[in-house]
């Protein structure tokens, strides 16, 4: 048989859980086997831009503090700013927060914007805008109701190297990750585990240890293992080429370049610690090795930003893994010449209250966010622009759509495309889809 890992992860305030549930013979892919991806993958428009662009979606779920990070007021009243100190940034009159030294000596390449905002402050609904481009309806908890960026990726784009799946989760997927209507074919593979253990390893590409290669090349034997394993989920009603996918998927688990691309043992020690041995860390590395050899792309799921008690001291350790990593990636990605090519977006659901609560945390806050991107060409610096007391955005006030419409942008993918919803109607992938024009 194939095997199988998943992991465990914390709680949000809400109560919903991290947990990643990846069932027994789907291969980490929503409940999907690899022929089953590979079949539905192969429906995407082969007309769209094939140009090798990619994109490391960090979700920082929770919703960081904008103060804590990149939008700190140091002259605000003390119950606003908080005790943490702002620090130079290596652009002259520009602030970071402590908790990011090495960003803030690397502004020339990186590109913040302090004034995004929407209507929201519960984490289900908002993180499904911020991965979707709308808000979540109804009872909280439930599936996504509208396609996340990277299940639109795979359907309209694919891979950029043929032996690669389109959209990985690195280590599980999103809080609202899923593909909603456009069919379990699109879902992500979940690399699972923790990228820092040195036993870790993508089993979802790896034969147990009854399998061998001679074995599944008989092709007999090839078609009951892997029938064995399948659960089928036939969209449309039909099993077109199927025997072809399985050979497919017989390629993608036998594949070298897959294998290569997933085993982050093969980077050296030295970039390793560059990254930080965390799983913060080596999650980002093995986002760019994946970015590298044709993933399109890749999320990173960065966990506990929600700090309602005790933010300073819980922000800290967290904080200063995200520091590191993502600078690592920033610049290991420029000294490759990949910075035009990939485009890196962090961001949570929202940001955090103005003041400080009895319990030395903050609150949840969807009235001002920051956000940051790095690469696809954009241009570097601070933009936009919130008030004295970093409430509300003053200056060049955008939405978490007007994101994800410069992610769609990147990809070459119109965001005024449409797909048929679970009821049939059409929906557009963004119904706010100006362009942050200003990073342009």
């Amino acid at each position: 048989m194939l095997t199988l890992w998943g992991d465990r992860q914390g709680r949000l305030c809400d109560g919903t859980s991290r947990r990643s549930f990846l069932r027994t013979g789907a291969l980490g892919l929503g409940g999907l086997s690899l022929a089953d991806l590979l079949r539905l993958k192969a429906q995407a428009d082969t007309s769209a831009s094939t140009s090798g662009t990619s994109v490391i979606f960090i979700e920082l779920a929770g919703g960081p503090s904008q103060f804590e990070t990149y939008d700190p007021k140091p002259r605000a009243p003390v119950e606003y700013r908080g005790p943490m100190s702002a620090i130079a940034t290596s652009l002259p009159g520009e602030q970071f927060c402590e908790t990011l030294p090495r960003q803030a000596v690397m502004l020339d390449k990186l590109t913040v914007i302090r004034s995004i905002r929407h209507s929201k402050s519960s984490h289900d609904p908002s993180s499904h805008l911020t991965q979707t481009g709308y808000y979540k309806t109804g009872q909280k908890g439930g599936p996504s109701q509208m396609p996340c960026f990277g299940s639109v990726i795979g359907k309209t784009r694919g891979p950029n190297a043929p032996s690669m799946p389109p959209y990985v989760a690195v280590p599980t997927i999103m809080r609202n990750g899923g593909a909603a209507h456009l069919g379990r074919g699109y879902e992500p593979f979940q690399t699972a585990g923790d990228p820092n253990d040195p036993k870790f390893q993508v089993k979802n590409l790896s034969l147990s240890e009854s399998v061998t290669f001679d074995r599944l090349d008989d092709r007999r034997s090839l078609q009951t293992a892997l029938d064995r394993q399948r659960q089928l989920v036939d969209l449309d009603g039909s099993a077109v080429a199927l025997d072809e996918f399985k050979r497919q998927a017989f390629d993608l688990v036998t594949s070298p370049q897959a294998r290569n691309a997933f085993d982050i043992s093969q980077e050296s020690d030295q970039c390793r610690d560059r990254y930080g041995r965390s799983t913060v860390g080596q999650s980002m590395l093995l986002a760019r090795r994946l970015v590298e050899s044709g993933v399109t792309c890749v999320t990173v799921r960065v966990t506990g930003w929600d700090d309602h008690t005790s933010l300073v001291k819980r922000l800290r350790p967290r904080a200063a893994q995200y520091d590191q990593g993502l600078a690592a990636l920033v610049e290991d990605l420029h000294e490759r010449s990949m910075q035009d090519d990939v485009l890196i977006i962090a961001m949570g659901e929202f940001g955090r209250t103005p003041r400080f609560n009895k319990n030395k945390g903050r609150d949840h806050w969807g009235s001002l966010m920051s956000v940051l991107l790095s690469g696809g060409g954009l241009k570097p610096g601070i933009f936009g622009a919130s008030n004295s007391k970093g409430e509300v955005p003053v200056e060049m006030e955008y939405r978490p759509e007007n994101v994800l419409a410069m992610l769609y942008r990147h990809l070459g993918i119109d965001p005024s495309m449409s797909f048929p919803d679970f009821s049939g109607r059409p929906r557009y992938l963004l119904e706010e889809r100006e362009l942050i024009h200003e990073i342009i």
